[in-house]
């Protein structure tokens, strides 16, 4: 098992920037990769960034790339969402998941992030 916490979610201004971490406990070494999807209110979820256990390789949606970085700490287990440059339409919930052994995949609760125009 795998238990992921999300945390930073909040208002801020578009243009503005936010940051969203996310630690991971328990079974964190059957862990492949960690990312962000998120959901805004009457839309399908989202996959928005995702980083490789393995490689450390990041990948982007199209309406992450050049705005939004993801990195880790392996010293906390921790993933963490840079939002640069956020757009009102960038407001939703912010889950974090785990892509995990065997065929697993795990999420946090969920961060609220807000964008004001």
């Amino acid at each position: 098992q795998v238990q992921l916490v999300e945390s930073g979610g909040g208002l801020v201004q578009a243009g503005g920037s936010l940051r969203l971490g996310c630690a991971a406990s328990g079974d964190i070494f059957t862990i492949n990769s960690m990312g962000w999807y998120r959901q805004a209110p009457g839309l399908q979820r989202e996959w928005v960034a995702g980083i490789s256990s393995s490689d450390g390789s990041t990948h982007y949606a199209d309406s992450a790339k050049g705005r939004f970085t993801i990195s880790t700490d392996n010293a906390k287990n921790t993933v963490v969402l840079q939002m640069n440059s956020p757009k009102p339409e960038d407001t939703a919930v912010y889950y974090c998941y785990a892509d995990a052994l065997p065929i697993q995949l795990y999420l946090g609760r969920g961060t609220q992030v807000t964008v004001s125009s």
